[in-house]
């Protein structure tokens, strides 16, 4: 591992010297350099200008483009969630004494979760997970979709329901008429929020028209979970000159989704090209041989290329939520 800049006593005395008197350790300190006894990575100075006002004091500038958009956006405060935020206010207002405990419990008995008989909704996901419950709609009747649905928007400000069919898209729009359906995703989506700002970095590939679907379900999944989504489709193996038009935004992504059916080879084609995680989605695409997108996991999970993790066949929304998830914590490349 490369080392760090590393100040002693004596470099910032000869540093004083040479520069006039003027202090190297408040030039540093802003950027991520530590002094003194300590020798410690250097985060931030690769993103930042340090630059100096007419008074001499250090100041830091984030630069601008896609790279200062993605700093900024990830420098904003966490969003409370709504349900976050309706239990802060019932504490508060048990505090003023405006509500009492009866009440305060009455209404903490359903933060859990909600029973609704054939479905227990969990409410509490949002608080412990940052987003709320997902619907898998695929084996659900369009009624208990959108009873589902309508439960969790009681006490959220966004919904995403996967393998969802048109016909739960119409019942649930009869309840909630701001629903929106991906009709090539197969997914509902509502999403309440004012104002959201995206981090920009999550680059969604497929390898052929037919994978188009399962990307389709990723990128709305990292969308709502607040990324920037870069789209690129038919970028599979057999014409590989198609893939290679595109290395620019392949470099400048922090985190690259992959779907592929057939013999899934396009995720190691990528892996050896990047220096950022790849997520490699299998898809059912393919003849006969390809046992239902079998083979295609199969030699994704044997890839060779470096940095390459797998998700389950066709499961483009957890190649989205994970996509989402190492966008969100990852600190921007040097």
């Amino acid at each position: 591992m490369a080392s760090w800049p590393h100040y002693s006593a004596q470099t910032r005395h000869e540093d004083r010297r040479t520069r006039g008197g003027r202090d190297m350790e408040a030039l540093l300190a802003p950027a991520g350099y530590y002094v003194g006894g300590e020798s410690r990575p250097l985060l931030w100075l690769s993103q930042a200008l340090i630059l100096r006002d007419s008074e001499g004091r250090a100041s830091r500038r984030t630069p601008g483009g896609r790279r200062g958009q993605r700093l900024r956006a990830m420098r904003q405060p966490r969003r409370a969630t709504i349900e976050e935020t309706r239990l802060r206010a019932l504490l508060h207002q048990l505090k003023d004494g405006s509500t009492s405990v009866d009440e305060v419990i009455a209404q903490l008995k359903v933060l859990p979760y909600q029973d609704m008989g054939f479905a227990k909704i969990d409410h509490h996901r949002a608080i412990r997970k940052g987003f709320p419950e997902v619907v898998f709609g695929q084996g659900k009747s369009p009624e208990q979709i959108a009873a589902i649905a309508a439960a969790l928007l009681q006490h959220s400000d966004r919904l995403l329901v996967t393998r969802a069919s048109q016909e739960a898209f119409i019942a649930l729009q009869a309840r909630v008429p701001d629903a929106a359906y991906d009709q090539t995703a197969r997914a509902i989506t509502v999403d309440r929020r004012k104002d959201v700002r995206r981090i920009p970095g999550v680059l969604v590939l497929c390898a052929g028209t037919a994978d188009v679907p399962v990307a389709c379900e990723a990128a709305i999944t990292a969308e709502l979970m607040d990324c920037e989504v870069q789209k690129i489709f038919d970028v599979g193996v057999a014409g590989l000159h198609r893939l290679l038009d595109h290395l620019p935004a392949l470099h400048s992504a922090q985190v690259i989704v992959v779907v592929a059916g057939m013999e899934g080879a396009l995720p190691s084609v990528v892996a050896g090209m990047v220096q950022v995680p790849v997520i490699a989605v299998p898809t059912s695409v393919g003849y006969g041989a390809s046992f239902g997108g079998l083979a295609a996991l199969l030699a994704m999970l044997n890839s060779c290329a470096t940095g390459v993790g797998v998700v389950n066949i066709d499961n483009g929304f957890g190649a989205g939520y994970l996509a989402a998830l190492i966008n969100r914590v990852r600190l921007p490349r040097e």
